[in-house]
């Protein structure tokens, strides 16, 4: 009998290496898609936060008139600065909140208190209810004369009462990983020179007027520059014009900066053009209310500003006139329109940022200097 031939059958045989071969080579694909790549690509938006975790963010917090004013840095530490008013059932403290979840942070590590009227220290009550808080910094005791300050500032006490509590002093860092936070005002005094920056003349304090003395508790605001690689950032408070003078005149420690607040949410009794023009922000913010501060002075004075590209408000100034306010497209809070919407910035090291109108989710971008 003759036996089938078996050439087909050796043929298969001998190509079973290289097809066993590219059949492994397929399986061995599947695995490292299933258990590598598929994971890869399933992580993209945690890569997109990772991303967005390398910026400083900044909330500029609609509390009507007073300050909160929140940072997070990459590192996913923060501090709020001021805590707004009380009452109006927990609105700002609510409002801080909302900033907190977009940022996603549950916890407060700094607080600063940058002076002890209602409109910045009057939330704390109702904050420290809500939010966890590392420590609470501040100035020191009450200056004002005022039982109404005298008032606020025990509340402030005996809501912080058996809580981390540090007095600040000019020159001081405020500890938050990932950035530089100086302290340059403070309980009446000022910083004579911020590390890494010479002081230079200024040549605006020529012209500008001899303000008088100031003995509220405004005067005795701390006040603070932030640094995040080549972005700066100044919020002092409701620092008053005699005090802002001193800090840049004759000579300017801080140099120029790229994002202002405008203090004592721009009322006229601060915002020097001594102060203003010698820090020479690219960038900015109005913290007003929709009937409280924004005066045209101050209006025209950052406007006149030299760089400056924008002037951002929290809210229309409705006891001003149009031509002392911002485009709408630059307004958090229209007239007659809800309130509470936030201004956010988000900062490179390189020194770029961007600033969204959290009413209108459009954001307009600042090239670095």
């Amino acid at each position: 009998m003759q036996l089938p031939d078996d050439r087909h059958s050796l043929g298969l045989f001998r190509s079973f290496p290289a097809r066993f071969s590219r059949v492994f080579t397929s399986l061995l694909s599947v695995v490292v898609f299933c258990f590598i790549l598929l994971p890869f690509a399933q992580s993209q938006p945690a890569l997109a936060e990772l991303n967005a975790a390398k910026h400083l963010l900044i909330y500029f917090i609609d509390v009507e008139g007073g300050q909160a004013t929140l940072l997070i840095a990459p590192s996913g530490a923060s501090m709020l600065v001021d805590a707004g008013w009380p009452g109006f059932n927990s609105r700002d403290a609510l409002r801080v909140q909302a900033a907190m979840r977009d940022a996603g942070i549950t916890r407060i590590d700094h607080v600063l208190i940058t002076h002890f009227h209602l409109d910045h220290v009057g939330g704390v009550p109702e904050l420290v209810k809500l939010v966890p808080i590392g420590e609470f910094l501040d100035h020191g005791s009450n200056r004002e004369d005022s039982e109404i300050t005298r008032r606020d500032f025990a509340a402030y006490l005996a809501a912080i009462q058996g809580k981390p509590r540090r007095i600040v002093r000019p020159g001081d860092s405020i500890s938050i990983p990932g950035l530089d936070a100086i302290v340059l005002t403070a309980d009446g005094e000022h910083i004579a020179s911020v590390p890494g920056i010479k002081p230079v003349p200024n040549p605006y304090c020529a012209t500008e007027p001899a303000w008088p003395a100031d003995d509220t508790e405004e005067a005795r605001s701390a006040g603070i520059l932030v640094t995040f690689g080549n972005f700066r950032f100044v919020d002092l408070g409701d620092l008053t014009k005699a005090k802002e003078v001193a800090l840049v005149c004759p000579a300017n420690p801080i140099g120029a900066v790229d994002l202002y607040l405008a203090a004592h949410p721009a009322f006229d009794q601060s915002n020097s053009r001594a102060l203003v023009d010698a820090l020479r922000p690219v960038v900015a913010v109005m913290n007003n209310g929709a009937h409280k501060a924004a005066s045209p002075e101050v209006w025209q004075t950052l406007h006149e500003s030299p760089g400056l590209q924008d002037l951002w408000q929290l809210h229309t100034a409705e006891d001003s006139d149009p031509a002392h306010n911002s485009p709408d497209a630059l307004i958090a809070n229209l007239a007659g329109a809800r309130d509470g919407a936030y201004l956010k910035v988000v900062a490179s090291t390189d020194g770029s940022f961007s600033v969204t109108n959290s009413r209108t989710g459009q954001t307009r971008d600042y090239s670095r200097r």
